[in-house]
């Protein structure tokens, strides 16, 4: 019989290392491989998914509404999108801009008493949003 346990195994513990540990360096190649306007645009989709999750436009409804939470994805996206307008181009960006006005309209719409025109969320950098 061994001295070794199953635990203590070398393959037991190349499993665990890849089992728990991520491998950085893989991970590092594979970001460094992106170009920026795709990291921008992918973080710019994922805040308008969950923007609109809380804002209640998906088919769960009023499950996962939370205005709060909806304010302030919306609001990071325009600073995003203001932040990055110089460095990614109008073909990305004017969808994106898109989508945030009507993220930015939909939370008029749901807001019980709506912000003053300009007070809204991301109406600090994109301007009054007017439906």
């Amino acid at each position: 019989m061994s001295d070794t346990s199953p635990e203590e195994s070398p393959a037991s513990a190349e499993f665990a290392a890849a089992a728990g540990s991520p491998d950085f360096d893989a991970m590092t190649r594979d970001i460094a491989e992106v170009p920026a306007v795709e990291v921008i645009v992918t973080v710019a989709v994922n805040l308008m998914s969950a923007a609109a999750v809380k804002l209640g436009l998906t088919e769960e409804g009023d499950k996962y509404k939370d205005l709060d939470e909806a304010r302030k994805l919306v609001h990071a996206l325009a600073g995003l999108l203001d932040a990055s307008a110089t460095e990614i181009s109008s073909f990305h960006a004017a969808p994106l801009r898109d989508g945030l006005k009507s993220l930015q309209l939909a939370f008029r719409e749901a807001s019980i008493v709506p912000d003053e025109p300009g007070q809204g969320p991301g109406e600090k950098y994109t301007g009054p949003v007017y439906g």
